[in-house]
């Protein structure tokens, strides 16, 4: 091989990493990255292994995630873990889960926090990994994430009787939309 088509080829497969272009072909039914939106994703509630709680309604959920739920059942303190604001998690969960938007869910706390209803505003995390590690290493906390970001380090609740993969589960992330 030349040695300019050689340079041209390390140009061209560092540009791929630097890019995210894959080198592995598509998989059979998958499309492309680019070409359609992703599919709408659900939601996981999850907490600590620990925790005894299996299930909230959606009403309890409202509760623990507008802070108006101090303690789990079995005393131990609740502590609320959320992605940045502008991560479509937190949207989906503010919206679906506290019926707000985001202005009004921080006014909320601001006022909360002013008038002692709330104690302490959740505390923010930019990963959904970052989310999950947190819930694995403090046993009160509760937090959510994409399903394909659930492992066996933490416990998905059920919300209202149902998990994310049944087909009646609520809390869902809607597609991005297209740019």
């Amino acid at each position: 091989m030349p040695r300019s088509m050689g340079r041209w080829l390390i140009i061209g497969v560092a540009a791929s990493c630097l890019l995210g272009v894959s080198h592995r072909p598509a998989r059979a039914g998958a499309s492309a990255p680019n070409e359609s939106n992703p599919p709408e994703q659900n939601l996981a509630i999850i907490v600590n292994t620990a925790n005894p709680v299996d299930n909230l309604s959606m009403s309890e959920l409202r509760h623990v995630f507008l802070g108006e739920r101090r303690h789990w059942p079995n005393g131990r303190r609740i502590t609320l873990v959320m992605m940045e604001p502008g991560q479509p998690e937190r949207k989906a969960l503010i919206r679906e889960v506290c019926q707000m938007n985001e202005s009004d869910f921080s006014q909320h706390f601001l006022h909360g926090l002013f008038t002692g209803e709330v104690f302490v505003s959740p505390k923010t995390l930019a990963s959904p990994v970052g989310v999950r590690k947190f819930v694995f290493n403090v046993p009160g906390a509760i937090g959510y994430v994409r399903t394909t970001d659930v492992d066996s380090s933490v416990k998905v609740l059920r919300v209202d009787g149902r998990l994310p993969d049944d087909k009646e589960y609520s809390l869902r992330i809607p597609p991005a939309p297209a740019e």
